[in-house]
């Protein structure tokens, strides 16, 4: 208890020696002589300048009031100190030589310099945004550094025999590993140069006509199969059609056979033909009896 209040009262002490060395720097730090009176050309630190000459240097220059400051040795006004607000912290205060320092709360950063805003603090593998928000970084780039730009993969490896063995991906740049030619590898493959991967352009670019050029194959192909299916169907519905023309066309032409009505129309047929037989055989014999008649 005794060693903390001990250091309350050299905090103060601190303090107070700190307020009387600022009251001490009052006034004009630099003047010129013009007949009976000085003209400032600089005021101490966080005074702003009165009037530019005059009788005495301390009354040419005043320190800022409480809650303002200034940079300009020269300035005619301070400026207001900043107050750290919404998802800013404070970290130290203004004085009349300094503005109030800000910070930002965890899991954000300063947007600016002065760091009069907030914005999302970008992990590794995202950069930051104009909208003060994060995205992943493009394919072809990478970021191994929380909240910094995304970069290009190299194209090539640091070494001369090295070769790529993995492109980069968002976190990390391309992987190169030294090569050793093997006892029975001709000197020709020995030099071969490495195979590298295509620029990302390329490679998305050729994944698009592929995806392009198979969609259109299915597409031709589905067609093709529709129309054969109509075609068939057109073909199977007339087909039977032209079989019921064509037997309309042809007469029929039956022969007898044991059919009852078939027998039944023979039969009489063949009375009447012997009805008729009858009648003229009459007609002949009346003939002749009329002949022989006395």
């Amino acid at each position: 208890m005794v060693l903390i209040q001990w250091l309350m009262g050299l905090a103060l002490l601190t303090q107070s020696c700190m307020s009387s060395l600022d009251q001490a720097e009052v006034g004009c730090k630099t003047w010129r002589q013009e007949g009976d009176n000085v003209c400032c050309d600089e005021c101490h630190p966080g005074n702003r300048l009165v009037r530019q000459c005059g009788p005495r240097p301390k009354q040419l220059c005043t320190p800022c009031e409480t809650g303002t400051y200034t940079h300009n040795p020269m300035t005619r006004r301070c400026d207001r100190c900043t107050q750290c607000v919404g998802a800013q912290v404070h970290l130290e205060d203004c004085t009349n030589q300094s503005d109030t320092r800000c910070g930002c709360k965890d899991g954000l950063t300063c947007g600016d310099g002065k760091c009069s805003f907030c914005v999302e603090k970008c992990a590794k593998g995202s950069e930051p945004t104009d909208d003060r928000s994060c995205r992943p970084c493009p394919r072809g780039t990478f970021n191994n550094m929380n909240h910094s730009t995304c970069k290009p993969w190299s194209t090539k490896c640091p070494g001369p025999n090295q070769e790529i063995v993995a492109e980069g991906n968002a976190f990390s740049d391309i992987q190169c590993q030294v090569m050793v030619p093997s006892e029975g590898v001709a000197s020709a493959d020995r030099h071969k140069p490495p195979v590298r991967p295509d620029p990302p352009g390329q490679v998305a670019s050729y994944e698009v006509i592929m995806a392009v050029m198979m969609a259109a194959f299915i597409a031709t192909v589905v067609v093709i199969i529709i129309i054969i299916v109509a075609v068939k169907v057109n073909h199977s519905k007339k087909k039977p059609e032209k079989m019921a023309e064509k037997q309309l066309k042809t007469p029929v032409i039956r022969t007898p056979t044991d059919d009852p009505r078939t027998l039944i129309a023979i039969e009489c047929s063949f009375h009447e033909a012997q009805q008729e037989q009858g009648s003229s055989t009459e007609s002949l014999i009346n003939d002749s009896s009329e002949e022989f008649a006395p």
